[in-house]
C-alpha cells in the first residue's frame, strides 16, 4: 500500500525488508563497531560462506558496502536456522541479532542470533550446485562472462567501490575551485582527435550507403540530415561552454572504433575533461596535477579495505605509488629533454628499446614507462610536443616547431593525461586545419569562438577507467569498468 513520504532520513530506504543497517557502518567503525555491542541490528546482504558446526551455523554476509564481511553466529531458538540448510553462497537474507565481541581473529564484533526474535530470513534463494560463484579461484576472463553477477567478487567489487570514491573526488575538486558542471553531447559530427575511429550512427534497416551515396540521396537516409557519430571526446563542447562561463568540466562516456584488443583499450570509456578561461599550458599543468594528487589522497582516506586488498592480492606497489603521487610534486620536462634523456640511455646501453627514440617521433608508452620507472621514479609531465604528434586544436608555440601540449606519465601505467592550451588565433588555426586537411566548415561554430571574444584557454583529459587502473593496480582495463564494450563483445 502506498503511504505518506516521510520525513528527511539518512538511514536508507529499506522498508521493504522492515528495515536494515550497512555492514560498513559496523565493521568500518572509527572503533571497529565495538559501540555498538549489546544492540540489535538488522543486516541484509548475500552469503559468502555458510558452514554448520555442532548446533550452530555461521554466515559470512556481505553487502557491498565495505569490502569486509561480517560474521553471524546462529544458535539454539534462532529462527530460519532449518531454512539455510538447501541454501549456499550467493542467497540473500536479512539477519537480526545481537551486535557482539568476536573471538575471531580480524574482525572486533560479530553479530549473534540465539534467541527466538532473532534469526534468518532468506530473501533470495540459490541453487548451490549450479550457482556460478562457488568459493574456488576464478579468472578474470570467466568472470567477463558473468558481467551481471561479478560485483559480488572481491575484485570487481573493491573497484567499483574505488570507482565511485574517484567520481565523487572529480566533482568535489572541480567544484570547490569553481568550475561549472556542463553536459556536452554523445552524437557529434565532429571528430574532435581528427582520427576518424568514429561510431556511424544510423537508424532503421541497414543501408548500403556507398549504393545510396551514388543514387545522390545518401543524406536523406541520415536520420539527422548529415553524418553523424558517438563522440571520442567532450572537449571542442566543452570549449564553446568555456569561452562564455568560464571554467567548466564535463564527466561522460566517450566512444573510439579502434580495432584494439589490448589490455589498456575499451570501445567505450569515461572521461574527465575540464577547460579554463584566461588560462594557459602552464595553468593546465598545475590543474591537472593538483587534480591527480588529490584524487590518490582521496583513496589513501577512504577506501582502506579495499586498498588493503589491492595492495595484498593485486600489485604490492599500489599503496606504496598512491603515497607518492599524493605527497611530492610531479617532475615536469619538456619533449625535447625527454627524447635527450632516453637518447643517452640508449647510448651507454641501458636498455635497448623496440621503437625509436628521436625527436619529432611520438613517445611510446616504453619511453614514457622507462621515465616514470626508471629515470625520474615519479609521475612525470612533458610538455611542448612537436606539432606533427598532436591535433590540430593545440596552440602553436613561437618556434613553429611544438605545440603547447602536455601529457601526464605516471609509474606502472605510462599516459595518463593529455591536455594542451587551445589556440585562440584564428588565423593560426586555420592554417593548422589546412596542413591536416581537415574541413573548415565542418568546425564553423569552433572557428566563430576565435572571432567573437576570443580568449586564451586550456584544457585536458583524463580517462576514467586509467585512473581506476592507477589507483588499484589492476592491469586489465576490462576489470575496471562494470560492463567492458572491446571488438567483438557487447553483452549485458
Amino acid at each position: 500500500a502506498c503511504r505518506a513520504a516521510p520525513e528527511t532520513d539518512h538511514s536508507g530506504f529499506n522498508t521493504a525488508v522492515g528495515g536494515r543497517i550497512r555492514i560498513t557502518k559496523i565493521l568500518d567503525a572509527a572503533d571497529g563497531g565495538r559501540s555498538l555491542i549489546g544492540s540489535t541490528v538488522a543486516v541484509c546482504g548475500w552469503i559468502r560462506t555458510i558452514r554448520g558446526q555442532k548446533g550452530l551455523t555461521f554466515l559470512k554476509l556481505n553487502d557491498g558496502s565495505t569490502f569486509r564481511e561480517i560474521q553471524v553466529v546462529l544458535e539454539g531458538e534462532a529462527k530460519g536456522m532449518d531454512s539455510l540448510k538447501s541454501q549456499g553462497a550467493g542467497a540473500s537474507v536479512r539477519v537480526e541479532g545481537k551486535v557482539v565481541e568476536s573471538p575471531a581473529k580480524g574482525q572486533e564484533v560479530e553479530i549473534s542470533c540465539n534467541i527466538p526474535e532473532h534469526g534468518v530470513k532468506i530473501i533470495g534463494e540459490v541453487d548451490p550446485k549450479v550457482y556460478p560463484l562457488a568459493k574456488k579461484f576464478h579468472s578474470a576472463e570467466f568472470l567477463r562472462t558473468i558481467a551481471h553477477l561479478r560485483p559480488r567478487t572481491n575484485l570487481v567489487g573493491a573497484v567499483s567501490r574505488v570507482r565511485n570514491a574517484l567520481a565523487m573526488a572529480t566533482h568535489n575538486f572541480f567544484q570547490d575551485r569553481g568550475f561549472l558542471y556542463v553536459n556536452t553531447p554523445i552524437i557529434t559530427t565532429a571528430d574532435c582527435e581528427g582520427a576518424g575511429e568514429m561510431f556511424r550512427i544510423s537508424s532503421g534497416e541497414a543501408t548500403d550507403t556507398k549504393a545510396k551515396a551514388k543514387e545522390g540521396d545518401a543524406a536523406a537516409d541520415e536520420f539527422f540530415g548529415q553524418p553523424t557519430f558517438l563522440t571520442v571526446s567532450g572537449q571542442l563542447s566543452a570549449e564553446n561552454m568555456c569561452c562564455s562561463l568560464g571554467d567548466v568540466y564535463t564527466f561522460g562516456p566517450t566512444f573510439r572504433a579502434e580495432n584494439s584488443s589490448t589490455t589498456r583499450h575499451l570501445a567505450e570509456f569515461w572521461m574527465i575533461e575540464p577547460e579554463m578561461a584566461f588560462a594557459d599550458i602552464n595553468d593546465d599543468m598545475d590543474c591537472a596535477e593538483q587534480y591527480i594528487r588529490h584524487c590518490a589522497q582521496v583513496i589513501l582516506d577512504t577506501c582502506g579495505p579495499d586498498l588493503e586488498f589491492f595492495n595484498g592480492r593485486v600489485d604490492k606497489e599500489a599503496k606504496e605509488r598512491l603515497e607518492l603521487i599524493a605527497s611530492s610534486p610531479f617532475k615536469r620536462i619538456s619533449y625535447t629533454e625527454a627524447v635527450e634523456e632516453l637518447q643517452q640511455v640508449v647510448s651507454r646501453g641501458d636498455t635497448q628499446f623496440e621503437y625509436e627514440v628521436a625527436w619529432g617521433k611520438e613517445l611510446q608508452t616504453e619511453h614514457e614507462k622507462w621515465l616514470t620507472d626508471v629515470i625520474y621514479k615519479r609521475p612525470t609531465i612533458v610538455y611542448n610536443y612537436p606539432k606533427e604528434c598532436k591535433a590540430f586544436y593545440m596552440r602553436l608555440n613561437d618556434d613553429d616547431k611544438t605545440v603547447a601540449a602536455m601529457d601526464i606519465l605516471v609509474p606502472g601505467i605510462g599516459e595518463l593525461v593529455g591536455g594542451s592550451q587551445r589556440e585562440e588565433r584564428l588565423s593560426v588555426l586555420d592554417a593548422r586545419m589546412d596542413d591536416l586537411g581537415l574541413n573548415k566548415n565542418d568546425y564553423w561554430w569552433y572557428r566563430e569562438l576565435r572571432q567573437y571574444g576570443s580568449v586564451p584557454h586550456a584544457g585536458f583529459g583524463v580517462g576514467f577507467e586509467r585512473l581506476i587502473m592507477l589507483c588499484t593496480g589492476v592491469q586489465n582495463i576490462r576489470d575496471v569498468i562494470p560492463f567492458p564494450r572491446y571488438p567483438g563483445h557487447a553483452a549485458f
